[in-house]
């Protein structure tokens, strides 16, 4: 199977043979390869893929400059033993990533994690989510093209940013569910860190710190969350947490 890690260090696994990111002609070739490999259901323009790749000006001559760029990483790809021509198919001005066989990409698989790990909590099955969560934590906290930015950048550092979050949601219902609430606990410090303003975060913190013995570090957690909804938002919490607070607080 093909195995593709766009977090963390880029990567390429073919079999026993691996393409490095130093190998990939460059933060150009890396960025086209994340690219495509992330689009990689549809067939992307060399318009759309150079203004993604050069976001403040394009070279002069950028097809010619875009076209060495994927030459030099159809090259390190056939390395491996990929199909030059088919692992990034070209054809009426567009580029497609659509290499032979089956595929792993590290990030599919966290988000396809997230999906099985909500799907389990829902069902009443929180252990369930202990493996899916696990993996889409793992990914999705490695860093995702570091040093190149853009709009196309930004759009996906966001989802993956998301994502960790719902993936880190998922973690802590299935470590608590294991009897691991210390561990538990740690991940919702960081959910609460991630996004300070969601309430939701605050209750299974609150929840997690009632769990463990720790009423009264539950009731600061509430107050701190109090004082910032007032300062920043002007509002106070929710009925919800309220509710969470009382039943914590006696």
């Amino acid at each position: 199977m093909l195995r593709i890690y766009l977090t963390g260090e880029v990567q390429v696994e073919n079999g026993a043979r691996l393409l490095r990111e130093s190998q990939l002609g460059g933060p150009q070739g890396r960025f086209v390869l994340a690219y495509l490999v992330t689009e990689r259901k549809r067939a992307v323009t060399q318009g759309e893929l150079a203004g993604a790749l050069w976001p403040e000006n394009l070279p002069p001559s950028w097809t010619v400059a875009l076209s060495a760029v994927v030459s030099r990483l159809r090259s390190r790809l056939a390395g491996l033993g990929m199909a030059r021509n088919r692992t990034i198919a070209s054809a009426f001005g567009c580029y497609q990533f659509s290499p032979a066989g089956e595929v792993w990409i590290d990030v599919e698989a966290a988000l396809a994690g997230i999906d099985a790990a909500e799907g389990a909590i829902a069902a009443g099955d929180p252990q369930a989510a202990y493996g899916p969560s696990l993996i889409a934590t793992t990914v999705l906290r490695r860093p995702f093209l570091t040093g190149q930015d853009g709009a196309w950048m930004e759009e996906r550092r966001a989802v993956l940013a998301s994502s960790l979050v719902r993936a880190l949601d998922c973690r802590v219902e299935a470590l608590a569910a294991n009897n691991e609430v210390e561990l538990a606990l740690v991940h919702a410090r960081e959910v609460v860190r991630l996004e300070p303003y969601r309430e939701s975060a605050y209750r299974r913190l609150m929840r997690m710190l009632d769990r463990s013995g720790e009423r009264a570090e539950a009731v600061r957690v509430y107050q701190d969350l109090g004082r910032l909804l007032k300062r920043d938002l002007g509002v106070a919490p929710s009925d919800e947490t309220e509710a969470v607070y009382r039943e914590i607080a006696g």
